[in-house]
């Protein structure tokens, strides 16, 4: 347990200026962020300051070679004004997972849950409750020591950093399976939340919305032959009533929400396997019209539903359908995160 986390309280607060009721996702950020330097060995007590810029040498290892991790999350205020977070120590868990991949020097538990339950105590005002809203938590950490040797740093920042953000809606988004650029590949970093995977996401992704897409479907870097994620999230697809999703591997992240929507369906009954699914093999269910669903999950959006995928040009519309398993996972994930419903999975934390 940290006892010792020290509060540099800002001189005057944003909170009066910030129009709750029209937030998009990611772009306000609170009054204070957390901070906690590793030096010497160790990781220092954190301590909470003012949210605001930071000072770094232009040898900072960060800027040459990407020592960068991150986390998502959420913190979510109920109807009684109570504070909540969803399977923080998942979150805690994969950031030292991907420090470890990176060498980065792993993160005690008390740190970031001490550190994270203080900062959202002092920022608790600035969780919205209009429907939909949250507070995303953004945990990252970086190299922050010195030098131009292609070595790891010897010094690190950890920060949390807060963003009330409105509902994330997407629409309907039509996505192209890729068929040329790779995500990740084997015995890479593609587990783990490094800031380099989403920056080399970026231009085939720009390619794809010149096409008139939103996003990518990911595919395995051998042959472009097996499906294993869409965009930034873990994709479902749904042939006649059963859920399918890749298995997590070197190139596959582990989603927190993957997960919970697996529990869920093994709970609730809804078929689900874990498996390689093939290309092949979704192109011919959207020709014979068993293909049902297809969406992503993940912390922003948690499921996003998709309506259409192109694949060596031709596009393949989804039927739009009742009830479907997309609209009732995302409403028995949301419940459970505002407050609304039982927990009987234990993964609600009430931050006091």
């Amino acid at each position: 347990m940290v006892n010792n986390i020290s509060v540099e309280k800002a001189a005057t607060s944003k909170i009066h200026n910030v129009d709750f009721d029209n937030l998009s996702f990611g772009n306000t950020f609170t009054d204070h962020m957390l901070v906690c330097d590793y030096e010497n060995g160790a990781w220092n007590s954190p301590k909470i300051v003012p949210y605001g810029p930071i000072a770094l040498e232009p040898s900072s290892k960060i800027f040459h070679y990407g020592q960068s991790i991150f986390e998502g999350m959420k913190a979510y205020k109920d109807e009684a004004d109570g504070v909540w977070l969803f399977r923080p120590l998942e979150n805690w868990k994969r950031l030292n997972k991907s420090a470890k991949r990176l060498a980065i020097p792993e993160l005690p538990e008390s740190h970031f849950m001490d550190g994270l339950t203080s900062l959202l105590r002092l920022e608790k005002d600035w969780i919205p409750k209009n429907p939909g809203s949250s507070l995303y938590v953004r945990p990252f950490m970086f190299a922050s020591g010195t030098g131009f040797h292609a070595s790891p740093a010897d010094k690190y920042k950890f920060i949390i950093a807060l963003a009330p953000s409105g509902a994330y809606f997407s629409g309907k988004v039509k996505v192209k399976i890729e068929e040329t650029y790779s995500r990740a590949a084997n015995g890479g970093v593609g587990y783990a939340k490094a800031g380099g995977n989403y920056a080399g996401q970026f231009y085939p992704t720009q390619l794809a919305v010149e096409e008139g897409y939103h996003q990518v479907i990911w595919t395995d870097d051998n042959n472009h032959e097996f499906i294993e994620e869409a965009g930034a999230m873990n994709v479902f697809v749904r042939i006649n009533d059963t859920l399918i999703t890749a298995p997590t591997n070197d190139r596959i992240l582990d989603g927190i929400t993957r997960k919970s929507i697996l529990d869920i369906a093994q709970a609730e009954g809804i078929p689900a396997e874990v498996r390689k699914i093939s290309v092949k093999e979704v192109v011919e269910a959207a020709k014979n019209g068993s293909l049902q669903e297809m969406f992503g999950a993940g912390t922003a959006a948690v499921v996003s539903p998709i309506a259409a995928f192109g694949y060596k040009g031709v596009d393949y519309e989804l039927p739009e359908i009742q009830n479907s398993y997309a609209s009732q996972l995302k409403k028995r994930i949301t419940d459970i995160q505002y407050n609304r419903a039982e927990d009987s999975f234990g993964w609600r934390f009430k931050v006091s």
